[in-house]
Formats: C-alpha cells, sequence, structure tokens
C-alpha cells in the first residue's frame, strides 16, 4: 500500500470473507488488509457492505473507494481516494485494534 501524492489515491489489496456475523477489519492475510462482512457474496451485497464498511471505519465517502480487480473474488483491489491522511488511517486499521459494526446494532440518540 503507497499513498500516491499527485493523484491523492492508495491501492490496496483486501481479502474478503462474506457471511461473517459483523463486518470486522481481522488483520493481515499475507499482503492484503482481512476483512469480514456481515452479507452473502450474492447478487453483489458482500461488495456493497465492503465499501460502506471501509468507507465507515476510514472516515470517507463510499464514493471514494472503487473495486478496480476482483468483484467476483474474494481477493480484490481497490482504489482509495482521500487526503494524506488515509496512508495512516489504514495503516491503523491494518495493525491496530479491529474495527467491527454489527449491522444489528442501532446508533444511540
Amino acid at each position: 500500500m503507497r499513498y500516491d501524492t499527485a493523484s491523492r489515491r492508495i491501492l490496496l489489496m483486501v481479502r474478503v470473507q462474506p457471511n461473517a456475523r459483523r463486518s470486522e477489519i481481522t488483520g493481515l492475510h499475507g499482503a492484503a488488509l482481512k476483512i469480514k462482512v456481515a452479507a452473502p457474496a450474492v447478487d453483489n451485497k458482500a461488495n456493497t457492505v465492503l465499501v460502506q464498511f471501509l468507507g465507515e471505519a476510514l472516515g470517507i465517502p463510499k464514493s471514494a473507494i472503487i473495486i478496480r480487480r476482483g468483484a467476483s473474488s474474494r481477493s480484490k483491489l481497490l482504489e482509495i481516494t482521500g487526503g494524506p491522511e488515509l496512508a495512516a488511517n489504514l495503516q491503523a486499521l491494518a495493525v491496530g485494534r479491529p474495527t467491527t459494526h454489527d449491522p444489528r446494532s442501532t446508533p444511540s440518540t
């Protein structure tokens, strides 16, 4: 993963595990970020949840994340657009405490 300052983009390899109980980043799978998603790999549901979850985890809009390769595979190449803090945020997610999102939970107001 390397941040390109000219284009403000990162190419990120991810390994997705669909049908998880909750969406979470579990660490690394080789050179890829391993992410469990709480959606089946049917009708693009897992990809949709992946993009939404990663956008929330990074604090960026889901429109800033594009699946460049692997839309029908567990191994994917994502193109993520954002500011210079993007690389640091991704690194923190990869080595830090797992980030989780339980789709059944509702935010408290």
